[in-house]
């Protein structure tokens, strides 16, 4: 493969030129031309052939375009195996996807997301090749799961079209290749979603047809039924919440613990830790505190809040609710300052910061001034 800024900068450097007169000979912008040849910007065909004149060379466009190293090598070996798809093609997307579902609660929203976008690309690509029926339902399941984890990452970004538009593919493809899990996790997703908007009673709705469509003992079902849990808690219906909080655990503890329990969709006795912390919390129930601190205790890496994953941040934001309510209101400041200042706390759930601070706001304490500063400048970024 021909490396178009490779071959220029030789030429240049033969011909005694510099990029600045090279750029004042083509008549171009010398920071257009820098981009172009450090593979940054793809050039014109114009632009290829005024450098091609100056320099005596032969380069094309296609030269000059900038290759998906990882997708070039998934190509290669698909045809070399002849075949339009393969196992081993499949194979890879299938643990890319699981890759991308672990990096989840530690991971940029924006950086996974274009990393959803490109393989679900090359899942759209493959679905036009020659294949069989059992790779073709392959595809389809694993074009399911990534348009339900890209929906998820619209969500924690506010990109309220995108992530319905991901949704309804996801239900679509799982409807296809009848895959049931995929359909449940679609309804938890959005339950989740209108949940973070104040509608509890559509979140309670969505999160019982979840429950219906999820296969017995999924991953699926136990989310499902933690989403019922928090609507009811947003609702104040506090013996609806302890029972579903109570079939959380016992669903959790029957599943064990799963190999990879970061991925974002298998459940383990961890992540109802921090589903009871925050439904408690919601509820008004000072027993959500030893659940955020058992949390923050086991995931915490180090005190360098930058290196904290993302149920840290939510954590120590449930902490700082019970806090308030139990009085603690320099802990309750201190809680939600790390959370904030983390850098973990997505945009979804920046209400939930802001439910803290009004509530220090209320009671005219002196830390309130720097905790709002704090919520600012989160807003700021998410901006």
């Amino acid at each position: 493969m021909i490396d178009f800024g490779d071959q220029v900068r030789k030429a240049l450097k033969a011909r005694g030129i510099s990029l600045r007169g090279a750029a004042k000979e083509l008549h171009y912008d010398v920071a257009y031309l820098s981009r172009v040849i450090a593979g940054k910007q793809a050039p014109s065909a114009e632009l290829v052939q005024a450098v091609n004149e100056l320099l005596g060379l032969s380069l094309t466009v296609e030269d000059a375009n900038p290759h998906d190293d990882e997708m070039d090598a998934w190509e290669l070996i698909r045809r070399v195996q002849a075949s339009d798809v393969g196992d081993a093609t499949l194979s890879r997307l299938e643990r890319t996807f699981d890759d991308l579902a672990t990096a989840y609660p530690k991971a940029d929203p924006e950086d996974l997301l274009r990393a959803v976008r490109k393989h679900s690309t090359y899942v759209v690509k493959l679905l036009d090749a020659k294949k069989t029926l059992a790779e073709h339902r392959r595809l389809l399941t694993v074009g399911g799961w990534l348009s339900l984890l890209g929906a998820t990452l619209h969500i924690d970004l506010n990109q309220e079209g995108a992530a319905t538009a991901r949704l309804q593919t996801a239900a679509a493809l799982a409807q296809e290749a009848a895959v049931p899990e995929i359909e449940a996790w679609c309804f938890e997703t959005d339950a989740w979603r209108v949940l973070t908007d104040g509608d509890y009673v559509r979140a309670l709705e969505l999160a019982r047809v979840a429950q219906i469509a999820a296969p017995a003992g999924s991953s699926a079902l136990i989310q499902a039924t933690a989403q019922e849990g928090r609507a009811h808690a947003r609702l104040g219906n506090s013996r609806e919440t302890y029972a579903a909080v109570d079939r959380v655990h016992a669903f959790s503890s029957a599943v064990g613990t799963p190999e990879a329990p970061e991925h974002h969709y298998r459940y383990d006795p961890g992540k109802a830790l921090s589903y009871t912390a925050t439904t408690l919390a919601w509820l008004g129930d000072v027993a959500a505190e030893p659940y955020a601190r058992e949390v923050i205790q086991r995931l915490s890496p180090s005190e360098n809040v930058a290196y904290w994953p993302r149920r840290v941040a939510s954590a120590n934001i449930d902490l700082a609710l019970v806090l308030v309510l139990d009085g603690r209101l320099d802990e309750a400041c201190d809680s939600a300052q790390k959370a904030i200042l983390s850098g973990k706390v997505v945009p979804s759930n920046h209400w939930r910061a802001l439910e803290v601070v009004r509530a220090v706001e209320t009671r005219e304490l002196p830390e309130a001034a720097d905790l709002r500063e704090a919520y600012q400048g989160l807003k700021a970024v998410e901006q």
